[in-house]
């Protein structure tokens, strides 16, 4: 029995824009969560809702990462989103690089790794509607591969906790 208000593991979306990325992808997850009746069907508000304000915890998690990081000269989440933002909408730091009616993608390459974010709306195995995460990431290198390794626990926990934030929010 899947709790409506928890974000679950489900299989890769086999219509997302990002299907051509999965081969080969050095992570590659999806989740879901069932929407409250009354939630948005805007995917910008949804993601919005999911990726910016987020807990304290995620902010803390942010920081570490992005002090780590600067050591070994990897942009911070603060100058993506900056950079981003001089080129376009941007959804917490995150650059908005399509949006379509069905699948919104965000995402940003850099020298150590690409990665990508796709959100669906869709209709649940129950019949009602689910918020759709999807994760690509394709790394370049020796420290792309290691900072994976390292993340990748924190993401599947973010992730999840990101959609949950969303669903509750977006109504």
């Amino acid at each position: 029995m899947i709790d409506a208000h928890k974000a679950y593991a489900i299989p890769m979306p086999p219509d997302s824009v990002l299907a051509p990325l999965y081969r080969g992808a050095d992570l590659l997850d999806a989740y879901a969560v069932q929407l409250p009746a009354g939630a948005s069907d805007d995917l910008e508000v949804l993601a919005r809702a999911g990726f910016e304000r987020q807990a304290w915890w995620i902010r803390a998690l942010t920081r570490v990462r992005d002090t780590i990081m600067a050591t070994v000269g990897v942009k911070s989440s603060r100058a993506v989103g900056i950079a981003a933002a001089a080129q376009g909408p941007v959804i917490g730091f995150f650059p908005l690089r399509s949006k379509s009616a069905g699948e919104l993608v965000m995402g940003e390459d850099d020298r150590h790794l690409d990665f990508r974010l796709a959100i669906q709306l869709r209709v649940g195995a129950a019949g009602g509607r689910e918020l759709v995460l999807v994760t690509v990431v394709h790394c370049h290198n020796l420290l792309g591969r290691t900072y994976l390794a390292a993340i990748t626990p924190f993401h599947r926990v973010i992730a999840r906790a990101s959609l949950e934030q969303a669903a509750s929010r977006a109504v």
